[in-house]
């Protein structure tokens, strides 16, 4: 699998800025990619080391819209913590708008 396909995007929420200040930093990641693929993917494309990677999947929650009802999709969310010594620069400029 391609590093670029397995990390589908970064997550900006409350949240994800608070592990910042852990080095921990967030992304939306292929479903069906494991542990190994998602630190190698991030080592590659940011040139970082990384020393954790924790997953979840994050369920489908029920919507409705006037009389139609469906549900959102699932999708994979990976927490990955770097070596002290790293950052990624993509999170440290941005600005939580709302």
């Amino acid at each position: 699998m391609n590093p670029r396909s397995v990390i589908i995007r970064p997550i900006v929420s409350e949240k994800s800025y608070a592990l910042l200040t852990a080095n921990k930093y967030t992304f939306r990641v292929h479903p069906d990619a494991h542990k190994t693929q998602i630190r190698q993917a991030v080592e590659e494309v940011f040139g970082v080391r990384v020393q954790d990677v924790r997953t979840m999947s994050v369920k489908s929650k029920p919507k409705r819209r006037g009389y139609t009802f469906g549900r959102t999709r699932e999708w994979k969310k990976a927490i990955v913590q770097l070596h002290p010594d790293d950052s990624i620069e993509l999170f440290e400029g941005q600005e939580l708008g709302g």
